[in-house]
């Protein structure tokens, strides 16, 4: 984001010079960079040693400006609650998703989100979310079907993110989308890989290129395909939306139907490609829980050959805790930034409007003094009991407040849906002495693909 004015049609503002941030502590590290490298580098170890040198406010400098990082669930309910309406999300995220991703529900603010998110829920009603849940169960069952056939080594980070893409496909464009299905993906692949790349323009060559290319593709065929869902109907997600309607009865426009299925696919393929990744990974590494879900899934009492429906989810709890607990460990969206659109002050330290803010997740969700022993694999930190006694803003791995992700009961069903399949079929596990090396931001994955063994289940 270029330190000019920023106007938005809820305020206009302009980022703070830096020397009226020098009153709060913290470290801008080197010239230009700033602390960018030592972050990308060890993005936990690095706050953690910020943290522990400043406290939960600091000041930094990275990607080309200085911000405000606040740290722990208290500072969570601030910005993610956000009851005063003091943080932008679409000026916090645009640098970021904006040339991809525009208006997609992450980037909206306040009101404008509000009518954008009432319209789009009704695509996760329980209606369709039915009609999702069938078509998850059929092609996961497929896809696990064919690991069992080869059983092995494998690297299990590159088959679930196609497996999470080809899912995507179906439940949301719908199983018969014809022979673009391979193009539509590409693009959106390329569009994932540009929003995180490291070069922010689309010079010739680059990833930003294809991703700019890629958007060219989406925005193109959903445009045709529109006013082609709205005649003939169907229950995937982007004919729910091509009918959605705002409060007053106005249908969606094309441009923010195409927003917005470019912005949840993209959300639904990533984060739960790392989510279901670092999932299998704890089972992997930690036996026993993966012999105490397992044990769960066969007392549903399931043949192989049946459906899964949502009466076997809701009763799949220690399978429910254990997908909890990898979110915490590994929050697929680990930091969250956000800009002020007024003066606040948090832990006695004011901090002008234009700021721009940062929360942490992956910080929070290791806090000793929360989450004793944070390392270490348990999900019976997720029992009634023990959340009871917890800040509600000590786990938020889907965000929180008006920006809660829209899409998290899909999540779940679609974690439930994999492990009942999973488990039922195949047993996980790790080389002896491996351990798996993972890059933590922007969004949590395996540096090496993360090598498992699969052995089916007798």
């Amino acid at each position: 984001m270029s330190m000019q004015s920023v106007a938005s049609p809820a305020f206009t503002f302009t980022p703070p010079k830096r020397n009226t941030l020098t009153h709060i502590p913290g470290d801008e590290g080197w010239p230009i960079i700033g602390n960018t490298l030592a972050a990308l580098a060890d993005p936990k170890g690095h706050i953690e040693k910020q943290a522990e040198r400043f406290g939960l406010l600091y000041r930094t400098h990275m990607f080309g400006e200085t911000s405000i990082s606040l740290l722990g669930p208290e500072a969570n309910e601030l910005v993610l609650f956000d009851q005063a309406k003091l943080f932008s999300s679409t000026h916090g995220w645009g640098s970021i998703l904006g040339l991809l991703f525009p208006r997609g529900l992450m980037l909206l603010d306040f009101d404008e989100h509000r009518l954008h998110r009432r319209a789009l829920s009704v695509a996760f009603k329980s209606g369709p979310m039915k009609s999702y849940l069938a078509e998850l169960d059929t092609g996961i069952a497929a896809r696990v079907a064919q690991w069992r056939a080869q059983p092995g080594s494998m690297l299990f980070y590159p088959a679930m993110k196609q497996l999470t893409l080809d899912l995507a496909a179906t439940s949301f464009l719908g199983a018969g989308i014809g022979p673009e299905v391979d193009e539509i993906t590409r693009a959106f692949v390329d569009m994932v890989a540009a929003s995180v790349a490291v070069i922010r323009k689309p010079l010739p060559g680059t990833k930003m290129a294809r991703g700019v290319r890629g958007r060219k593709r989406i925005v193109a065929y959903f445009s045709e395909q529109i006013p082609i869902r709205r005649a003939k109907g169907g229950e995937d997600l982007f004919s729910q939306l091509c009918r959605a309607t705002h409060e007053d009865g106005a249908l969606l426009s094309t441009q923010d139907i195409v927003d917005h299925m470019s912005f949840l696919m993209m959300a639904a393929h990533d984060t739960l490609t790392s989510s279901l990744t670092s999932f299998v990974a704890a089972l992997a590494a930690n036996p026993q829980w993966q012999n105490r879900l397992r044990d769960e899934v066969t007392g549903l009492g399931i043949a192989s050959d049946e459906p899964t429906t949502f009466d076997n989810l809701e009763a799949m709890h220690f399978t429910d805790m254990a997908f909890k607990e990898a979110l915490r460990q590994k929050p697929p969206v680990p930091s969250m930034p956000r800009r002020a659109v007024r003066d606040f002050t948090f832990k006695g330290f004011a901090i002008p409007a234009g700021s721009m803010i940062g929360v942490n997740p992956l910080f929070t969700h290791h806090m000793p003094e929360i989450w004793p022993d944070p390392d270490r694999f348990d999900p019976l930190r997720f029992t009634e009991e023990a959340q009871r006694n917890r800040h509600r803003f000590a786990w938020v791995p889907f965000g929180g407040g008006a920006h809660m992700c829209l899409g998290l009961h899909f999540a779940y069903m679609q974690a439930k849906c994999f492990a009942r399949h999973f488990l039922q079929n195949l047993e996980v596990s790790l080389e002896p002495g491996y351990t798996p090396d993972w890059q933590m931001w922007p969004i949590p994955k395996p540096r090496d693909g993360l090598r498992v063994t699969l052995k089916p289940v007798a």
